[in-house]
C-alpha cells in the first residue's frame, strides 16, 4: 500500500512524522511525500530537535532517531509536488501537524486542499493530527461546505495549545500560536453540531503514548476517518491507521 505524506518546507512536527513513517514501513508499506515544489527537501521544526526551551519540550528521543533514518531515505529527499500528485494513486492519506510559523505553507494552501479534497470523495483512510486536521477543515467538498462538517473529530485542544504557548511566550513569543484563532476554535466552527461532534479527549498535559503504552493517547473514528491530537497520540494513530490497510 502507498501513504501519501504532505509536507511544508520547514517546521512539521518531528513526532508526528517520524513515527507513522516507521510503523508504516515496518509494515511493509511505502510511504510517499510531497511538499510544495517537486524535489524540495523538506526540514522538520528544529526546536523538537534540540529541545524547545532549555533542552525540554521537544521530541523524545525514539521520534528523533527514526526522523535521522528518515532523512536519510530518497523518498524523503525527492518528495514529489503537491499540484502534481495524483491521488488515485495512493491508499491512504496522513496529515501531520506542527505549531511553528512556516506550518502555515502547509496549512493554509488551497492546492493542497484541493488535492486532499479529491482524496478524501476516495472515500479511502485518511488520518490526521494537531494541526494536521486544519488542512481538512478548510479543505471544502462539491457542496462548498467543510469537508468535517458532518464528520466527528478531534484535533489539538485549545487547553494544552494554551498552556503550552503561556508556558513559553515570556522567551519564544508566539511559537506556539499558529493563527491568532486557536485550532479546537477553527475545527469547532467548520462542524455542524460542534457540541456533538467534536471529542476533546481526556485531560494530559505530559503523559504521551509510546510504542508500547497507548493508555496516554486518545484517537476518535469516524468512517475511513481517524483523527488525533497531539505528538502524544502518534504512536496509537499510526497503529490504527496500519490496522486499516492491513485488516
Amino acid at each position: 500500500m502507498r501513504v501519501l505524506v504532505p509536507l511544508p518546507d520547514h517546521d512539521f512536527d518531528v513526532t508526528e512524522v517520524a513515527v507513522p513513517w516507521r510503523l508504516l514501513t515496518d509494515a511493509g508499506h511505502e510511504v510517499v511525500f510531497a511538499t510544495e515544489r517537486p524535489g524540495v527537501v523538506p526540514k522538520a521544526d528544529p526546536r523538537l530537535l534540540e529541545g524547545v526551551l532549555f533542552g525540554r519540550l521537544g521530541a523524545a528521543p525514539e521520534p528523533k532517531a527514526w526522523y535521522r533514518d528518515l532523512t536519510r531515505t530518497t523518498g524523503f529527499r525527492d518528495p514529489l509536488g503537491w499540484i502534481d500528485l495524483r491521488v488515485a494513486d495512493f491508499d491512504a492519506l496522513w496529515l501531520p501537524g506542527g505549531h511553528a510559523p512556516r506550518m502555515r505553507q502547509y496549512l493554509g494552501a488551497p492546492v493542497l486542499q484541493l488535492r486532499v479534497a479529491e482524496f478524501w470523495a476516495l472515500e479511502r483512510p485518511v488520518a490526521a493530527i494537531c494541526h494536521g486536521v486544519l488542512v481538512l477543515a478548510r479543505a471544502t467538498g462539491p457542496d462548498g461546505r467543510s469537508l468535517l462538517a458532518t464528520r466527528r473529530t478531534t484535533c489539538l485542544p485549545k487547553y494544552l495549545e494554551r498552556s503550552a504557548f503561556l508556558a513559553t511566550a515570556w522567551r519564544l513569543g508566539r511559537y506556539y500560536r499558529t493563527y491568532p484563532a486557536y485550532v479546537e476554535d477553527e475545527v469547532r466552527a467548520a462542524l455542524d453540531d460542534p457540541e456533538r461532534q467534536f471529542e476533546r479527549g481526556p485531560r494530559t498535559l505530559v503523559r504521551r503514548g509510546t510504542a508500547d503504552d497507548h493508555r496516554p493517547a486518545f484517537v476518535v473514528e469516524d468512517g475511513c476517518y481517524l483523527s488525533a491530537r497531539w505528538p502524544g497520540d502518534a504512536y496509537l494513530l499510526g497503529h490504527r491507521l496500519v490496522e486499516r490497510l492491513d485488516p
